[in-house]
């Protein structure tokens, strides 16, 4: 059988050739201490791009994240989140465990926005009987969807009328910005404005191996570098790591289209399926339900015939740099296989 098609996650990619050469003939340095060419490189650009005065390069989304929760709270205050973002249901409680704050969670609506009676009701007053209400996380894609843009700025006035901070975890912030028509990064940077920090992810639909960028003001990064080297995070010549996003910066934005399309394709050819549900894609995240009687089946019978997909608590199909048309079409049809068996 030929390779597999693996349609897990975007965190399945591998460096491009052009990609590894980049990486190849990365001028290094020392992180640690502030002087490795590449990554300035890198938090310079990637700052610059998206509006901000400052950027940190992290080995990953959540240790990005868990620095910016840490570095825009103190311990006993609180993050209003969503109950299903990934900087509180995936990341381990890290920001309650490891930086003594807490979590105050609401119910996520269908489209991935959070009501903003439930954001006004969840903040606290002043009162030492509380925690300290200080920021608000918002996720961009969630869940494959793109967040309204009225609605984030209706949430950013909100927010700010209460003297919060935000926070946007932009794990596949570029799939949203190549969503609707225009240029990528243009978009990109529309969408970070009026947040205070923005974590951005490079190792999933823009196929580097490792690591995220979180942009702020000068002073939060500051504050950011500090909690970097109490978690771990400093490394040494990550020059290497980060000549690979920047690679994907220069060369990866505008190409997220064709995953869109192709999982477009996908939804398109497994509709219609009795016993399965399949929810239209805005972006690279194709979901579907299965009917419970036939759920438990579907996942090996995929990987038999050299597909991969996750059902962790939806049916899940995610399309990168490394699925092309053939693989789209060899998936549905190994479903389609699935489901005509009695």
């Amino acid at each position: 059988m030929s390779a597999l098609v693996d349609l897990r996650s975007d965190t399945v990619t591998r460096p491009t050739a052009g990609m590894r050469a980049a990486m190849a003939a990365a001028p290094l340095g020392d992180d640690v201490f502030g002087d490795d060419p590449s990554v300035k490189a890198l938090q310079a650009a990637v700052a610059e791009r998206l509006g901000f005065e400052a950027a940190l390069f992290l080995p990953s989304g959540t240790q990005s994240n868990l620095v910016a929760l840490m570095s825009h709270c103190e311990r006993g205050d609180e993050y209003i989140v969503g109950q299903q973002q990934h900087c509180y249901r995936w990341e381990a409680g890290g920001a309650a465990v490891l930086g003594s704050i807490q979590p105050q969670p609401l119910t996520q609506q269908p489209d991935g926005s959070l009501l903003l009676a439930d954001i006004e009701a969840a903040i606290k007053p002043d009162d030492p009987h509380f925690a300290r209400t200080r920021l608000l996380c918002l996720e961009n894609t969630i869940g494959g969807q793109v967040l309204d843009p009225v609605y984030v700025r209706e949430t950013q006035a909100l927010v700010r009328r209460h003297g919060l901070s935000l926070h946007l975890d932009g794990a596949r912030l570029f799939n949203a910005a190549a969503a609707p028509s225009g240029e990528v990064l243009a978009n990109a940077r529309a969408i970070c404005a009026g947040f205070d920090s923005v974590s951005v992810c490079f190792s999933k639909g823009l196929g580097a191996p490792v690591g995220s960028v979180l942009c702020g003001s000068a002073a939060f990064i500051g504050r950011a570098r500090r909690w970097r080297k109490m978690c771990g995070g400093a490394m040494r010549q990550a020059g290497l790591l980060a000549a690979a996003a920047q690679y994907a910066l220069d060369h990866h934005l505008e190409r997220l289209r064709e995953d869109h399309a192709r999982a477009q394709r996908l939804a398109a050819g497994l509709q219609g399926l009795p016993g399965l549900a399949v929810q239209m894609p805005q972006t690279n995240i194709v979901f579907a339900d299965v009917a419970p009687e036939r759920g438990a089946g579907l996942i090996p019978f995929l990987k038999e015939r050299g597909v991969l997909a996750t059902g962790l608590y939806r049916l899940r199909f995610v399309t990168h740099l490394d699925v092309d048309e053939a693989g789209v079409d060899r998936a549905i049809a190994a479903v389609r296989a699935y489901f005509s068996e009695a």
